[in-house]
């Protein structure tokens, strides 16, 4: 638990878990400026309310929580007012560092068209896949990151796995998606 007398232990949180954070809040906001603005809300709620942080195995999921509550009151905030901003170009593609030139522009339109996908997503199924995939997540942590039933969870990553499944965008990426596969998935 993190405490006024030992500053430390936030410095151990903030190395733990900011790029952690980071990496949920860009999945499901896709936009570097507003992923910036929600890590930074998250970590000032977790400050704001340190006496509150559970111990042990409950902490991963409620930090998830954090995060995910910080991001869809960016995503409602942007909601009232997307039609006074122009859109903003969504954020480069982590690559490794020796791949050619051809390669890691196709690894760039990959993560790009996966990204698109991801973000074409309704909130309420982009976050327990993101949570899933990204964060490692099991269900049960993830239904208590976003305050749901794991049966809610487990239908969610379904229709989220469906809908990318079915999505036109990546039919052609190669993703170990079968026509058999695709076809479960209706």
């Amino acid at each position: 638990m993190v405490t006024d007398t030992n500053p430390c232990e936030l410095e151990e949180l903030l190395k733990q878990w900011y790029a952690p954070a980071y990496r949920t809040a860009a999945l499901l906001l896709g936009d570097a400026a507003k992923v910036d603005d929600a890590v930074q809300e998250a970590f000032l709620r977790l400050w704001r309310f340190r006496d509150a942080l559970p111990e042990g195995d409950g902490l991963r999921p409620w930090i998830y929580r954090v995060v995910v509550n910080a991001c869809y009151s960016s995503a409602r905030t942007e909601t009232r007012h997307a039609g006074r901003r122009a859109p903003q170009d969504a954020l480069d593609a982590v690559v490794s560092s020796d791949p050619t030139p051809d390669e890691l522009a196709d690894q760039r339109d990959r993560a790009s068209l996966v990204r698109q996908a991801i973000l074409s997503l309704p909130t309420g199924l982009r976050a327990p896949l993101v949570l899933r995939y990204y964060a490692g997540l099991s269900e049960k942590e993830i239904a208590t990151a976003i305050r749901r039933r794991p049966g809610t969870v487990k239908s969610r990553l379904h229709e989220a796995r469906r809908l990318l499944a079915n999505d036109p965008r990546l039919a052609h990426l190669g993703l170990g998606l079968s026509s058999s596969s695709q076809e479960e998935a209706k």
